[in-house]
């Protein structure tokens, strides 16, 4: 086969591939505690016999408490290395289904992307794999295995464990994590490293139940205000982190343009960026904090009252290399401390994930380069990730000697986590011509070996 007849062969696969993406979108697969369990397991039951039909025998991980992961293998050709491709079903809540333009779970063509819930994160990612091995029509030329976990979305998953327990399951020479994509349409890109994550939920009562404000205040304090200045104390004037014995790494790689991350973020006219460095170290390689919930009397139907008790959640993310368990731990004595007046406080610590940084010089990142540079037509770039895949660090440890590489077919405008997310459909079909050239290329290589 040629680098041509790949690609050909996946852009004759696309109708196909948006019709799969097109069912696992209709799936409401979320894991979250509280959601129905029966589409998560549907979405897993759908993942295996796409998985199937590419070629692959599948089975499925049971888990401990979380619902199970879906693993397919094709064995390696004589002398072949072994790539284990990597993927979630799982997805996050649609959120204000009011705010959607199109339904969540109803995959929707507009100008030239696919809108739904999950069709970038991640399902896009499992369409991908699918679409990659496809293109071989069942003669995959390396050996081939296929973990889509079913709870990457909650922060907590029991395949961590599972991974460290059997790492004889996933041994191969080559990672492709899934879950990542271009800073932006038609810019290949490769992520090599990932912020750390943590949280912790901090409560604060002042009294014993709500009291007149005008009877009591200036003198009686109310918790809601006690938590808002334990809050702000989180970061400096600049929005820098200070919690005490968070530090920051150097970042050399790509620096995103200031006017590209304000559109993408859809950052609001006259609103100011915060923080200092450039922006790739406050984005990739510094801590950063944040406020993600908290609870409060509504401002509707509000009373004049003291408020005796409010809590909210902090969000705390760390450059690779910072333990995220002596982050949350320092975060949580920051949180205990800084609560005034005496207030009685209570932090509970959240699940902890560490970061990942890519050793970008071996000879599968070099492979990882020419394809993608193949698939677009020019020549990629390195970039950071703020978000964090706690399972990446779980493969380095129990699979040392492999590369990791991190793509996909997400980019700025996707929107993950967001209402309108959505997956362009041409980055969905280079990035599977990417990636069945990667597979192409490291079964040549061992041929020639």
């Amino acid at each position: 086969m040629t680098a041509e007849e790949i690609r050909a062969r996946v852009i004759e696969g696309m109708p196909r591939a948006i019709d799969d993406l097109r069912a696992l979108v209709a799936i409401p697969s979320i894991a979250f505690p509280g959601f129905d369990r029966g589409p998560v397991l549907e979405a897993a039951e759908k993942t295996s016999a796409l998985l199937r039909e590419a070629g692959c025998d599948v089975r499925l991980l049971e888990l401990p408490s979380g619902p199970p992961a879906v693993f397919g293998e094709i064995p390696a050709p004589q002398g072949a290395p072994t790539v284990l491709l990597y993927a979630h079903y799982d997805i996050q809540p649609p959120g204000d289904q009011s705010a959607w333009v199109s339904p969540p779970y109803t995959l929707t063509e507009r100008g030239g992307r696919l809108y739904g819930r999950g069709a970038a994160d991640n399902k896009g990612g499992i369409v991908m794999h699918l679409s990659a091995l496809r293109a071989f029509e069942a003669r995959v030329p390396v050996g081939v295995k296929v973990l889509v976990e079913g709870e990457e979305e909650t922060g907590r998953s029991d395949l961590e464990e599972y991974v460290a327990a059997h790492p004889e399951t996933f041994a191969a020479d080559v990672v492709v994590v899934a879950d990542m994509g271009n800073w932006r349409v038609g810019e290949p890109t490769l992520t090599t490293s990932l912020r750390g994550v943590t949280d912790a939920t901090v409560e604060v009562r002042t009294l014993e139940g709500p009291v007149h404000s005008g009877t009591y205040g200036g003198a009686v304090p109310d918790a809601l205000m006690a938590l808002i200045r334990a809050l702000n104390t989180l970061a400096d004037d600049d929005a820098n982190v200070a919690i005490e014995g968070l530090t920051g790494t150097p970042w050399t790689g790509y620096e995103p343009a200031e006017e590209d991350l304000r559109r993408e973020a859809g950052v609001l006219d006259g609103v100011s960026f915060v923080g200092t460095g450039s922006l790739g170290e406050r984005l990739w390689a510094k801590p950063s904090v944040n406020v993600i919930g908290i609870d409060a009397p509504a401002v509707e139907g509000s009373r004049n009252a003291l408020v005796h008790e409010a809590r909210a959640r902090v969000s705390l993310r760390v450059p690779p290399g910072t333990d995220p368990v002596h982050a949350r731990d320092l975060l949580v004595r920051h949180l205990e401390r800084a609560v005034p007046w005496g207030a009685r406080v209570t932090v509970t610590p959240g699940a902890a994930g560490p970061g990942f940084a890519a050793d970008d010089s071996g000879p599968v990142y070099g492979l990882a380069r020419k394809a993608l540079a193949t698939a677009y037509g020019k020549e990629p770039v390195a970039m950071g990730s703020g978000g964090s895949i706690p399972l990446v660090s779980a493969f380095g440890a129990a699979l040392p000697g492999a590369e990791i590489v991190l793509w996909g077919p997400e980019d700025g405008a996707c929107a993950i986590h967001a209402p309108n997310e959505s997956v362009d459909a041409l980055e969905l079909e280079r990035a599977s011509v990417a990636e069945a050239l990667l597979l192409f290329e490291l079964g040549d290589r061992a041929r020639r070996a």
